[in-house]
């Protein structure tokens, strides 16, 4: 299995923010885990709210813990709420199953990591995530 490098998660990054700016969006924060959950990179846009590192973070987080875009993780929310909120919880507020975040898979379709966004609508977030995986060489789920 490869492992996400930098240079990767500083792609990613600066391939999201552009997306961003391009489509007029407001400022956002961006945070890149590997596959473990740790950090890797974060970013956060002049005017920014100061939640955006938390929700970004969890939002990816949550992705590369489950294996699972936030967008299918809040969908099966849906259905079994009492599991995600007990999720949650033990994971002392690092879960969050919001659309804005996906896995980032190398080429083999390991998942190495995943992104997540926080500053627009979760369709935003998402959206700039994916852009920046892409321009990055890699694949997301």
């Amino acid at each position: 299995m490869t492992t996400l490098t930098l240079d990767q998660a500083n792609a990613i990054i600066v391939a999201a923010l552009a997306k961003s700016k391009a489509s007029g969006f407001k400022p956002m924060g961006i945070a890149v885990l590997d596959a473990a959950g740790n950090l890797k990179a974060f970013v956060s846009e002049d005017g920014a709210s100061m939640f955006r590192f938390d929700v970004a973070r969890a939002k990816a987080w949550g992705a590369v813990g489950m294996g699972a875009s936030s967008r299918t993780l809040a969908e099966r929310a849906k259905d079994n709420p009492n599991f995600f909120v007990s999720l949650s919880a033990t994971a002392h507020g690092r879960f969050l199953p919001q659309t804005g975040a996906v896995v980032i898979k190398d080429a083999t379709g390991s998942v190495i990591g995943a992104v997540g966004a926080s500053g627009g609508t979760g369709e935003e977030d998402e959206l700039i995530c994916i852009a920046g995986v892409e321009a990055a060489g890699l694949k997301h789920g």
